[in-house]
Parts: structure tokens; sequence; C-alpha cells
């Protein structure tokens, strides 16, 4: 029986962060629609102008902040989150130096 969830973090929990599409990883970040959008409904649209996580990674904040249903803090917890993955990465680099 297909399980419907009122929004990604209840399938996050029931299934784990894995099971998610990217898009749903992305709406959990920015946590709420506006009128006539959801959270992912703005997440596939952003990805899909940006391509993916990496082509959305290296925006400059003042671009994510204008994107319709963002706004400054739901930007700025995006870039964090980016933040926090750059530094995961570079501390695996440095493990291989």
């Amino acid at each position: 029986m297909k399980q419907n969830w009122s929004h990604p973090g209840g399938k996050l929990r029931e299934k784990g962060a894995d099971k998610l599409s990217d898009a749903e990883v992305l709406s959990i970040l920015i946590s709420s629609g506006i009128p006539g959008k959801t959270a992912e409904d703005i997440a596939s649209e952003i990805l899909k102008k940006y391509g993916s996580f990496k082509g959305l990674a290296n925006q400059p904040l003042k671009d994510l902040i204008n994107i319709k249903g963002l706004g400054e803090v739901k930007a700025i917890r995006i870039a964090a989150a980016f933040e926090i993955a750059r530094r995961i990465v570079n501390d695996v680099l440095k493990d291989y130096e």
C-alpha cells in the first residue's frame, strides 16, 4: 500500500532521507510555500531553472533571494546548507591528501 505523506518531512521520517527526490529535500529547507505554490512546487521550479543541486549551489545569495517564493530567510537557509556540504567535501578531500 502506498503511503501518502502530507509533506516531505514525514516521508523522510518514515522512509529515510535517501528516499526523497531532490525537490523534496530542497522543499524541506524552503519549509513553506506561498499562495498558489507549495514548497515542493517552488523547489521543483528552482531545480528546473538551475538543473541540479550543483547548479543551485553556485548561485550568489542575491540571486536566490530574488526567486519568487524564497525571500531572504529561505535563501540564507539554502546557502547555509550548501556551505555545510562544501565543508564536508573539503574535509573528506583533506583526508585523501
